[in-house]
């Protein structure tokens, strides 16, 4: 079974996964079969689905043709034979239990053609094992997605000992029409890859709480502003659910050994039906006041503590050739929204620090947990990552820097698990790259633009740089955010914003500092800052009134609200407005068009319209010098003599 000949698939499993898994399907043209053993299983499914599909339509994401095209591609039902018969792929998402889905494997095996592909959603549960409870292990895998399924951009597609090559080929060519990102798991390892890092995590958490090595909210204040992690551990264990992880927990201790023995705290959570946000209570109150975490608790040995334990579980992963050091960050990152992968947290710190705080551990405790992996003591002294060698071109992590044509430069924001917002190593990535593609000779124009069609980039990462808490740290901050986007503005060559999706906050400032913006007509544009307590940091307050109207500029800021494509195309913020399928060919069109342009000339004229804004006498200086040099250039005799011969101009620079 090949991608193209997939028309029919079948879900098996009408709750929160199974519905939304059915949806991505159905809204990426195939035609589905949610099945569920209960008529109204099916039928609550339907209406998420419709529900689902409605917000979509309302928020701008989908028309309503599309939205009502995607719900008649699904078919409710309950009988087995009619949800299969016809089906080219299955995708099991029923209750994690293996009684339950050796059941449905057998029932469904009475049914299904031979040609089809089955996959299931499960979190943990051994691929090896569940394929040998079908008629078809070669073609059985694991496709894990990750809740919300319309939402999380990653799924997990797991081999097992018996599936063929061709079935995973198929599954990832299907995550990727559905506009996921698959990531390999190349072993049958239990937990896989994100809940092999995650679960652990929390444990660790509970365990450092039960031991009063720690408190929650010194480990959340930690976790979230000191790690930038989307949540603290134990807010985010309340939403994942603290039954849930104790599943997991107790597998990976059956399966893999004492290392992973549940922390008794997490236990007598889920004993006092303390499930977290469920429930109401887990380890925040839900009924009574809810998460509260403090800015101003983080602390270096905790974030070392933690960081050593997903080290471990890291190194155990590429040890046993689960997945490579990258394949673990991408997973992490997408699966988890966390701000980098645990491998390049891990060697920021560096691994003989992370090798050596779980030594102590270990000697300290004679917790099996703390037992350092064989891989980790291999590389606790280089890192996942090797070093670049030296002449070798810079990468960053979290900005790309790409040539998409002749003379063009382009920096890519590259976080799209956390919406490309802008974090201190963003800035300094930023920065550099800047000055890199500016010294450049062969570059004649820069453009900006966000990884994935979700935001060009949703502002400042807020919680990542809440526990700066600091007057002078927050002063600090401000000023390099404006002197980095500043390098946009005083660049000698043109910069254009290429704009798609969500441009908020600090991610308007960066587009304020292109010489051009062009943006999709789905994009949404704010500086909501002041609806966070704050107010813009990176130069909003000053340079989006240079672009807009004074007026425009106070109303923007002041009122925080969001406003469409064509409000900012009327408002003389956005030059250009494109169809979202023309998008990424009119932007690299419109910088070629630039770059194709007489270079001295477009650095004289952003110098002097920079240094007009402070005062006109002194931007009309910089126009008379500019002009008198541009009348010495060869480029200004090609530019004549290409227009008295009615040809294209040929610049050069001279």
């Amino acid at each position: 079974m090949e991608l193209e000949d997939i028309d029919t698939i079948a879900v098996l499993g009408a709750g929160n996964m199974g519905h939304g898994i059915t949806e991505v399907a159905a809204l990426a043209g195939y035609e589905v079969n949610m099945r569920d053993i209960e008529e109204e299983f099916v039928e609550s499914g339907y209406d998420d689905i419709e529900w689902s599909l409605g917000k979509l339509a309302e928020s701008g994401q989908l028309s309503e043709e599309e939205a009502e095209a995607a719900a008649d591609r699904v078919t409710s039902l309950v009988d087995m034979e009619e949800a299969v018969s016809e089906a080219d792929f299955v995708i099991e998402a029923v209750p994690e239990r293996m009684d339950i889905k050796r059941e449905v494997y057998a029932d469904l095996e009475a049914h299904l053609p031979d040609r089809a592909i089955v996959a299931s959603n499960t979190s943990s549960l051994s691929i090896t094992d569940l394929s040998e409870a079908t008629d078809r292990p070669e073609k059985f895998c694991g496709m894990h997605f990750f809740n919300p399924a319309v939402r999380m951009p990653l799924v997990e597609v797991i081999t097992g000992a018996h599936t063929a090559e061709e079935t995973l080929e198929t599954a990832e060519g299907l995550a990727e029409s559905f506009e996921k990102t698959p990531v390999r798991v190349r072993k049958d390892s239990p937990g896989f890859i994100v809940n092999r890092i995650l679960v652990p995590l929390l444990n660790e958490a509970a365990w450092m709480v039960e031991t009063d090595a720690a408190t929650i909210a010194e480990i959340d204040s930690t976790t979230k502003f000191g790690m930038g992690l989307p949540m603290g551990a134990f807010e985010l264990a309340d939403q994942v659910g603290n039954d849930v992880t104790l599943d997991v927990l107790e597998y990976l201790n059956e399966t893999l050994g004492e290392a992973y023995e549940p922390s008794p705290l997490l236990e007598r959570k889920v004993e006092n039906d303390q499930l977290g946000r469920k429930s109401g209570a887990g380890f925040y109150d839900y009924e009574n006041g809810g998460v509260d975490v403090p800015t101003d608790e983080v602390s270096e040995a905790i974030e070392h503590r933690l960081l050593a334990v997903m080290a471990n579980e890291t190194a155990k992963l590429v040890g046993e050739e689960v997945a490579p050091a990258g394949d673990v960050d991408q997973a992490v990152l997408l699966g988890g929204g966390f701000p980098e992968g645990p491998a390049k947290m891990a060697d920021s710190v560096g691994l003989d620090t992370l090798h050596e705080t779980l030594v102590e551990l270990r000697e300290e405790t004679g917790a099996p947990r703390y037992e350092p992996a064989a891989y980790l003591e291999e590389r606790a002294g280089e890192g996942f990552y090797d070093s670049d060698e030296d002449g070798e071109e810079r990468s960053f992590e979290t900005i790309r820097v790409e040539y998409p044509g002749e003379k063009v430069g382009k920096i890519v924001l590259d976080r799209p698990q956390r919406m490309n917002t802008v974090s201190p190593t963003m800035l300094d990535e930023l920065a550099e790259a800047i000055e890199y593609l500016e010294a450049d000779e062969e570059v004649r124009c820069l453009l900006l633009s966000g990884a994935g069609d979700r935001a060009f980039s949703a502002g400042a990462d807020v919680q990542g740089m809440a526990g700066s808490a600091s007057p002078l740290d927050g002063i600090s901050l401000s000023r390099k955010g404006q002197e980095t986007f500043g390098k946009l503005e005083s660049c000698g060559k043109p910069v254009v914003a290429a704009i798609d999706g969500y441009c908020l906050g600090g991610g308007m400032e960066l587009a304020t500092c292109a010489d051009l913006r062009v943006a999709t007509e789905r994009s949404t544009f704010g500086q909501p800052e002041v609806n966070l307590g704050l107010l813009p940091g990176w130069g909003g307050t000053q340079r989006l009134q240079h672009v807009v109207s004074e007026g425009r500029a106070k109303e923007i800021i002041l009122t925080g609200e969001r406003y469409d494509t064509a409000e900012m195309e009327e408002f003389g913020f956005v030059n250009r407005v494109v169809e979202n399928d023309e998008f990424d060919d009119q932007a690299q069109e419109l910088a070629a068009d630039l770059a194709s342009g007489p270079p001295i000339p477009q650095e004289f004229i952003k110098r002097a319209m920079l240094r007009g804004w402070e005062s006109t006498e002194a931007g009309l200086e910089i126009e008379s010098q500019g002009f008198g040099h541009v009348m010495h250039t060869e480029d200004l005799m090609e530019g004549i003599d290409a227009f008295v011969s009615d040809r294209d101009p040929e610049f050069e620079g001279e």
